[in-house]
């Protein structure tokens, strides 16, 4: 019997990176995300390449009409054995200066729709006794992020909020992760106008990298998952520096990393 998971945000980086390892271990899918387009060639190319089942739907997250049709999807589906829960987007700008409606959208992405897609999964799992749910959070959470604000503050929310499940279905056979990776390289970057050029290698990972080791870490239970040593490193350095401090010298690592004319897009 097939492994059936649903991914959001699955046209780009992290969202892909998901796919293309569960489908190579033969899970079904169905792949959520804005551009119907790439979702139908990835779909193409996952089911050709490793015999699996893809389902494409095409869903603006940040709306509530998309939303409800994943809800809908995630409720209409036999079994769900995986939600990953990736979609999201970062706005970086004086939060002064940031588009409103942009700054609610990003808010509706990144914490409403999760929370709305966690909450429509969770009962089937515990129903069955078996299913996991990886939340993809960011070490951006970890700390107060000047001129990442919005996005900071909506990930401090989903690496709460799945901590906060991981004890409620504790000893279910349900399963719950925050995935909290740091400068990952894909297309994030450029649509949220953030220039990491300066940045060494060793310093970023892979979307590959970072999925590999969060699915393993799934597989061992953990809860918050930050894959990647220098990433590890940093956010252990950063629970012992005084908050003041911590965010003050965020906003001076920040503050290099924008660009002329900074723009965001939302989910792929």
């Amino acid at each position: 019997m097939s492994s059936h998971a649903l991914v959001t945000g699955a046209s780009a980086g992290i969202g892909t990176a998901f796919a293309r390892s569960l489908a190579a271990s033969g899970w079904d899918l169905v792949l959520v995300a804005r551009n119907r387009e790439r979702l139908e060639e990835l779909a193409r190319s996952l089911s050709g390449e490793h015999r699996v089942q893809v389902e494409v739907c095409a869903a603006d997250l940040s709306g509530d009409s998309g939303v409800a049709a994943t809800e809908e999807k995630i409720r209409n589906l036999p079994a769900l054995d995986l939600l990953v829960n990736n979609a999201g987007f970062g706005t970086y700008g004086q939060f002064a200066d940031l588009p409103a409606e942009q700054e609610a959208a990003e808010i509706r992405l990144n914490v409403l729709a999760l929370a709305r897609l966690t909450r429509a999964a969770l009962p089937g799992m515990l129903t069955r006794g078996r299913g996991s749910i990886i939340n993809v959070s960011s070490i951006a959470g970890f700390q107060a992020a000047p001129f990442n604000a919005t996005y900071g503050a909506t990930k401090a929310f989903v690496t709460s909020f799945t901590e906060a499940l991981s004890e409620e279905v504790r000893g279910t056979g349900v399963r719950v992760q925050a995935l909290c990776p740091g400068l990952t390289r894909t297309e994030f970057q450029d649509r949220a106008g953030i220039d990491i050029s300066s940045v060494p290698a060793f310093a970023s990972m892979s979307a590959e990298e970072v999925v590999d080791s969060s699915l393993a870490a799934l597989e061992t239970g953990q809860v918050v998952h930050i894959p990647g040593v220098t990433n590890r490193i940093l956010s252990g350095v950063t629970s012992l520096v005084p908050r003041a401090i911590a965010r003050r010298l965020a906003g001076v690592a920040l503050a290099g990393f924008g660009r002329e004319d900074p723009s965001s897009e939302e989910q792929s």
